[in-house]
């Protein structure tokens, strides 16, 4: 186990502490500026999991603070493009009342059952993070109200497989790929 104080820990903490100058910028009027900022900053997600295992400093501690900072990130994100696009988050009202439902189902599951949220990293999940820093980079350029449903879409099959393993597998590594990988791993064990 490594100190806390990693690079990895310290790009994932950035993302946490960099989140209100965002916030400042984006309310400045200052769009291109913030533009700039968010790719900066979450850029630090694709960082923060190279360094730690280039540098060995894979940790518990920083796995939380990385999933931490995920979800401040990418909530923080739905909001500036609310904020910025509010037609595109207009038009999938209903799809964003069933993800927000999935994610606070799966919280409470997992707090209930393992007396702590959990937030999975599956291959689905994983995958929609990335499309989800893009959506908004691109909604700078083009229209991307149907984008924005497809990552809906796919961020509520996620969390609907997360709430399975859950439920069928118990307290799992949060970095297990899919049900599918944990299911092949039952039946081989069988």
């Amino acid at each position: 186990m490594t100190g806390k104080l990693t690079i990895p820990n310290i790009l994932s903490l950035s993302r946490i502490v960099l989140l209100p100058l965002l916030f400042f910028i984006l309310y400045s009027g200052h769009h291109y500026l913030f533009l700039a900022g968010y790719i900066l900053i979450g850029s630090t997600d694709f960082f923060d999991g190279i360094f730690a295992r280039r540098l060995n400093q894979v940790s518990h501690f920083g796995k939380e603070l990385d999933s931490l900072a995920d979800l401040f990130f990418y909530i923080s994100s739905a909001f500036f493009l609310n904020y910025l696009f509010p037609e595109v988050i207009a038009a999938n009202k209903l799809y964003l009342i069933i993800f927000f439902s999935l994610l606070g189902f799966s919280f409470i599951l997992s707090g209930i059952l393992f007396r702590r949220p959990v937030m999975m990293h599956t291959i689905i999940l994983r995958f929609n993070a990335v499309m989800v820093y893009f959506t908004l980079i691109c909604s700078f350029v083009f229209d991307t109200t149907l984008l924005v449903r497809l990552v809906i879409l796919i961020y509520i099959i996620g969390f609907i497989e997360e709430i399975l393993i859950f439920i069928f597998f118990g307290n799992v590594n949060p970095d297990t790929r899919s049900i599918f990988h944990l299911l092949k791993g039952r039946t081989v064990n069988n």
